[in-house]
């Protein structure tokens, strides 16, 4: 049996989830491996089940209490994202506080992140600039390092324009676009070894190589994609 890198990730996730649960049954105290596959694997079958974004989240952020974890656990896993797919595609989903305030230790807590003053970050310059058109019912969330090119299906923008590129947005954060909305981004060359694997499996490899734009671009127009800013979803 042939799996993606997507699936193979979450077949991990659900093996991790699994191994928490037969811990917690034992009345083992989950550290943050654990608990952190737990609530993720929660949110995705919630996904899986029809739920809708809200109540998935929801489901995720009341799995665990402050009883079911180890000391300082909830001091580091204060926020937990995770992509889950609903009934109308792949959607980020951002458990925040998932332990109901559980953490106590504030910037002493283990793996704190300390902010700084800001002195010497330049955000980068968009070397690509496109109009994107949300024709699905609903909100679709992308985030900053996702591989544009395989964002939802339902946005219509120039994908071949944005092959290899990623969102010109500080890391971690996302851009929103509302159901029927039309969004101006600003896309960046995704750096490093340019070497995409998972996402939504529209590529799987290095994204330089010869040819693998046009097999991209065949393959998301087979599989429904909307390619250009001009089309409109299938009824």
């Amino acid at each position: 049996m042939r799996l993606t890198p997507t699936e193979r990730d979450r077949l991990l996730i659900f093996t991790a989830a699994e191994l928490a649960r037969a811990r917690r049954a034992r009345g083992v105290r989950l550290n943050v491996p654990e608990a952190t596959a737990l609530i993720a694997d929660t949110v995705c079958e919630a996904a899986r089940d029809g739920r809708r974004l809200a109540e998935a989240i929801e489901a995720g952020r009341t799995v665990l209490t402050a009883d079911d974890i180890l000391p300082g656990v909830a001091d580091v896993v204060t926020t937990l994202q995770v992509e889950a797919v609903f009934e109308d595609g792949t959607r980020l989903c951002v458990i925040d506080d998932p332990f109901r305030g559980a953490g106590s230790l504030g910037p002493e807590a283990p793996g704190a992140a300390l902010p700084g003053d800001g002195a010497g970050y330049e955000p980068a310059e968009p070397t690509v600039r496109l109009q994107v058109r949300n024709t699905a019912p609903v909100p679709v969330t992308v985030t900053s390092h996702f591989h544009f090119f395989e964002a939802n299906p339902r946005l219509a923008f120039d994908r071949a324009a944005a092959f290899g590129m990623r969102l010109a947005v500080p890391a971690g954060s996302s851009v929103r676009f509302d159901a029927g909305a039309v969004v101006e981004v600003g896309l960046l060359p995704i750096g490093g070894d340019r070497i995409v694997i998972g996402f939504a499996g529209l590529v799987d490899g290095p994204l330089d190589a010869p040819g693998a734009r046009d097999a991209a671009l065949a393959k998301a127009t087979a599989c429904g994609y909307l390619t250009n800013f001009e089309q409109e979803e299938s009824r």
